[in-house]
């Protein structure tokens, strides 16, 4: 299968360009396009939130993507790198117009893929360096991080099952039964109930 993807950050530009230069160039290279994917999206947005993230976990081994650039996948280097070694792990391949990539199964792939993956880890570590220092440096300055002392989150584990749990309870579940089916501990539970107000 191949796809053609393409990516605009605005509604005030139009997808027109990058289809044509896409179609233009599989008409050169005698391919033909399977099915496009056009989407109005800013790159910084996360991949998952984004037609992309939906086209990644679709495509299968031997599958192309063909787009315009690289810059089209993300606005940063980071971003890009994960969906390329995504895609090489996959096998899949990604042709690009401009640059006019070939990042496939051949070795040079593989050692890129294997670049891309290292570049990824390297800048996951910097972020978390960046961000432990940052925290120190405020420590440092008597800036206090966190929840103020004695209050809560507003945000429990079980915040999201909250009407789950009323039901079970409704139902006469104990909370080990309850613990049970969410897989939690019966305690987690039984604070989530004291906290809500539930108590029996």
């Amino acid at each position: 299968m191949i796809y053609g993807y393409i990516r605009v950050s605005t509604d005030k530009q139009t997808v027109e360009n990058q289809k044509f230069e896409i179609e233009h160039f599989c008409r050169a290279n005698h391919l033909k396009v399977d099915y496009w994917i056009e989407e109005t999206v800013s790159g910084k947005k996360e991949v998952r939130k984004r037609r992309l993230g939906k086209l990644l976990k679709r495509v299968r081994k031997g599958d192309i993507i063909i787009t315009s650039e690289l810059s089209r996948l993300g606005r940063n280097l980071y971003m890009i790198m994960e969906i390329l070694n995504a895609l090489m792990k996959k096998e899949v391949q990604l042709w690009t117009v401009k640059e006019n990539y070939r990042l496939g199964d051949d070795l040079s792939s593989k050692v890129l893929a294997f670049a891309f993956g290292l570049a990824a880890e390297i800048e996951r570590q910097l972020i978390s360096q960046r961000t432990k220092e940052a925290l120190a440096r405020k420590r440092a300055e008597g800036v206090r991080l966190g929840r103020p002392p004695g209050r809560l989150s507003s945000k429990l584990k079980l915040s999201e099952k909250e009407a789950k749990i009323r039901r079970m309870l409704d139902e006469g579940y104990s909370y080990n039964k309850i613990a049970k089916k969410l897989r939690v501990h019966r305690h987690t539970v039984s604070l989530f109930v004291k906290r809500m107000g539930y108590e029996r």
